[in-house]
């Protein structure tokens, strides 16, 4: 599995949806976020250690923004503890200022608060 994170998770009160940008099809649903990774939950295994070309669909309440466009790179998959889904890691490549401006507005304002 993914080795130790530095980076605390943040839960979101919303799971976003999160799509391959390049063939439209949804991949999952958005679990936590940090500015090195993510976590989805979804009904279908997907191929490890592959870069992907990634878009989340944002809250209406982001400014204006609809979406966010990024890649990113599965590093692990699991078993959910309900068996219907899995629970998938990727690793953000390549984090830029619009990226970590878009992170930072999602645990902000969407995040659970400790």
């Amino acid at each position: 599995m993914y080795e130790r994170r530095r980076i605390k998770r943040r839960h979101l009160i919303y799971y976003l949806q999160v799509f391959d940008n390049d063939t439209d099809t949804l991949i999952g649903h958005l679990v936590d976020i940090t500015s090195e990774g993510i976590m989805l939950i979804s009904e279908d295994p997907i191929p490890m250690n592959k870069t992907y070309n990634l878009k989340m669909m944002l809250p209406s309440r982001m400014g204006g923004r609809e979406s966010w466009i990024f890649e990113a790179e599965s590093r692990w998959s699991q078993k959910d503890i309900n068996p219907d889904f899995y629970d998938i890691g990727f690793l953000l490549r390549e984090v830029d200022r619009h990226s970590l401006r878009v992170i930072e507005d999602l645990i902000q304002g969407f995040g659970f608060q400790d």
